[in-house]
């Protein structure tokens, strides 16, 4: 029986534009002309199939063992039984295989392998759709809005490959419109039954990483490091930042010439206020850093209570640095690991007479 004459040609043009290989292929008609058998046949029979690659020939073998009594009917002979049919040198254990020729299974045959086909293509490029995201999770990707209604929002990472952004992944008040380029946080690849799943992000704090990385070439080059990053996804952020160079200052590299830097990765993230905050070891020094924009007068630990501080700064400061809502002390604190409480400073003590000049008589003699 025949799968069709140009068996090999057609192998060879899957290979080439699918990648998948000929052993692949076989393997995977074989096994499935073995099934559609069974089936075609109503029993459970032990069954062999042989392709010849060549020329698109298949041979189908049942196999019996030989036994002293049948019990499955379906993959067992009798050795008198296999004597009668002229197998005269077997002796029970052996193994009997009988080439069979089913009337009509060729056009079965030939229907099962193109189905097979077709599911091993699919199944192929899946595999490689899930191979080239897998590798790519942490990383940034550039997509296209092609479907926006309702809860649910697509993005066409290329000609055929598909992502989903989740409610909880993008930014509040950001539009989605059909057409759209946006850059997106590789957040996850599943494999389903119907393909990769691929799950994007646009609140993640790994997207602001990775646009500072690309954007800052101090940061590609390891001179400055990135610390920390607390996000409020499309209002605000800080980052923490350190240099291991002492002539190379973190917040100039960051922020780029006129804010350049800064504003064009701003822009990318729906307009995100990005606070650029020097990491520091004491942590006190830190914690003051955190809540800039704000003038800090000082910051004291509370000994009884465990990473707690009061900071305190001057009147004129204090909205400034509890931000709207609450928003720029909330992240200092989710920065620095470290619960702050503002509070106003005393007021310095206005300058005396006293204090300004000095009593003559406490001037030591010789001094005139």
């Amino acid at each position: 029986m025949q799968l069709g004459k140009d068996f090999k040609k057609f192998l060879e043009q899957i290979e080439e534009d699918k990648g998948l290989s000929e052993e692949i292929i076989v393997s995977s008609l074989e096994a499935a002309m073995v099934s559609a058998y069974k089936k075609f046949k109503g029993g459970n029979q032990t069954i062999e199939v042989y392709i010849d690659v060549n020329n698109g020939e298949f041979t189908l073998y049942e196999v019996r063992i030989v036994v002293d009594e049948v019990e499955n009917p379906d993959s067992e002979i009798t050795l008198e039984e296999a004597k009668r049919r002229g197998e005269n040198d077997v002796v029970v254990g052996d193994v009997l295989r009988k080439e069979v020729f089913p009337e009509n299974f060729g056009r079965i045959a030939a229907q099962t392998a193109r189905q097979v086909i077709i599911q091993r293509l699919k199944d192929a490029e899946r595999q490689v759709v899930y191979e080239e995201f897998a590798d790519k999770i942490g990383d940034i990707v550039t997509g296209t809005i092609f479907k926006a209604e309702g809860e649910q929002i697509l993005v066409h990472l290329n000609e055929k490959t598909e992502a989903i952004i989740p409610k909880e992944e993008r930014i509040i008040g950001e539009k989605y419109n059909p057409g759209e380029r946006k850059k997106f946080y590789l957040l996850d690849v599943r494999q389903t039954t119907k393909g990769p799943r691929i799950i994007v992000s646009r609140t993640h704090p790994g997207l602001l990483r990775r646009l500072l990385e690309i954007e800052v070439p101090e940061i590609q080059d390891g001179i400055v490091e990135i610390r920390n990053i607390v996000r409020e996804a499309g209002t605000r952020a800080k980052i923490a930042v350190a240099t291991l160079d002492v002539n190379v200052e973190p917040l100039g590299a960051c922020v780029g010439k006129q804010g350049a830097r800064i504003k064009s990765i701003s822009s990318e993230l729906n307009g995100e206020r990005i606070d650029i905050i020097v990491w520091s070891t004491d942590m006190l020094a830190y914690i003051k850093n955190a809540l800039s924009p704000a003038r800090v007068v000082k910051v004291e630990p509370l000994l009884d209570q465990d990473r707690s501080v009061i900071a305190y700064v001057r009147s004129d400061q204090l909205s400034l640095s509890i931000g709207k809502t609450g928003q720029n002390v909330r992240l200092a604190a989710r920065l620095t690991g470290w619960k702050i409480d503002i509070k106003v400073s005393e007021d310095e003590k206005l300058p005396t007479m006293k204090d300004l000049f000095v009593d003559i008589e406490e001037i030591p003699e010789g001094d005139n």
